[in-house]
């Protein structure tokens, strides 16, 4: 797809509004836990910088509903920031107002300011409730740049509407190199392909899954969709997880995949667990003989991991969306983070998206060894599905 890209603006001397995606997790001591975020953002902003320019940075944090949260400040990533770029990043009072306005009618080519969290606001999640908001915003620059890839998806204030008021709009790196790996795994992916798809619900996925359906040879699934998939076979599921909504899409999938011979796997065997919590007592039950009652899977097991390793040692390109267990439990993570050490190990092309599934990588320090961490997880999942996203049409020259 075609857009403008920041190579394509005059920068020097301009006040350049760029919005970036630091939704990254922060303990309860205000200690960022995974920075990975802040560093895809750095191109675009030391572009911006290098060019004589001075950046404007804007982002979300977690969801507020509209109203001010302490914890929820940007205030420790303005420090993680200027670590990164050895150069102090101010950081203002709020996203808009006279005050904003004021410092960045100061800023200088070359510095940088952070505004503070967006959905502090609730005209940047809902613009119909408070449409000044975007106005507001769009007061802010006459250079709008979107590098926030994970958030393309949404029709936002910040994202989306802005864009149709501001003169000059453009992409920054992190969406251009987004657009470029996620465009070659649609067109260009080499065979065989495989699939790993976990998390909780098919409802969020089908459209993804029904597009990759015509790129793969291979679909693996995990998580708790699993379940799913098993009630559509009549499997007994105990008190596991199921989108009983989506059972018979289920069982189209299913059916699609034998139709167009794809090599379609469903786990050999789950953990399970009496409940989801750190000191319950756990099994293991294989899937061809089901889960009892009162259990709940909670992740793949070792044989599972053992022979999805025989297939994805023969792909030549993997996509993996969404963890394939309770990852958020530690004795629960195991299966994803095998599958992680698997697939860091084989020389396919590998192409990751979803919180989880890149908490795993990050956790485990494997990130060198894939190919392309994607920073959306539904964003990834609705480019794979229409070939673009809301905020990325309103990129194009203007």
């Amino acid at each position: 797809m075609k857009f403008r890209t920041i190579q394509e603006i005059p920068l020097k001397g301009k006040r350049v509004l760029i919005r970036v995606d630091f939704n990254v997790p922060i303990n309860e001591i205000g200690q960022i836990m995974d920075d990975s975020r802040i560093i895809q953002a750095l191109p675009t902003i030391k572009f911006v910088v290098d060019q004589g320019g001075s950046a404007i940075l804007m982002s979300h944090l977690g969801n507020p509903g509209g109203r001010r949260v302490a914890e929820l400040s940007l205030a420790p990533v303005a420090k993680r920031l200027s670590e990164f770029l050895n150069k102090n990043v101010a950081m203002a009072p709020d996203c808009i107002g006279q005050p904003v306005e004021k410092m960045i009618a100061k800023l200088m080519p070359g510095e940088i300011l952070l505004l503070e969290n967006l959905r502090f606001h609730i005209g940047e999640e809902k613009p119909e409730e408070n449409p000044d908001f975007v106005d507001k915003l769009s007061r802010l620059s006459d250079i709008y740049i979107n590098d926030a890839f994970g958030s393309a998806h949404r029709k936002h204030a910040s994202t989306y509407y802005i864009a149709e008021k501001i003169p000059i709009v453009a992409a920054g790196f992190l969406i251009e190199k987004e657009v470029l790996v996620l465009s070659n795994l649609l067109t260009q992916a080499q065979s065989p392909v495989y699939a790993i798809i976990g998390g909780s619900k098919i409802s969020s996925k089908i459209g993804a899954l029904e597009s990759l359906l015509n790129k793969i040879d291979g679909l693996l699934i995990g998580g708790a969709m699993v379940f799913t998939f098993m009630k559509a076979l009549n499997i007994p599921v105990g008190n596991s997880l199921v989108d009983d909504a989506h059972i018979d899409t289920a069982k189209q999938l299913m059916k699609k995949c034998r139709a167009k011979n794809i090599d379609f796997h469903l786990p050999v065997d789950i953990v399970i667990t009496d409940s989801l919590s750190c000191n319950a007592h756990t099994s293991v039950a294989l899937v061809s003989d089901g889960i009892e009652g009162g259990w709940i899977g909670a992740d793949i097991g070792q044989q599972t991991v053992e022979e999805w390793s025989k297939f994805l040692k023969k792909a030549n390109t993997i996509f993996w969306n969404g963890p394939l267990g309770v990852f958020e439990l530690e004795q629960f993570s195991h299966g994803t983070e095998e599958i992680a050490k698997i697939i860091a190990n084989s020389y396919a092309m590998s192409i990751v998206g979803g919180g989880d599934s890149v908490a795993a990588i990050n956790k485990l320090k494997l990130s060198q060894k894939f190919t392309h961490i994607s920073t959306g997880g539904g964003a990834t999942l609705e480019f794979i599905e229409h070939g673009t996203l809301s905020a990325l049409k309103l990129l194009s020259k203007k």
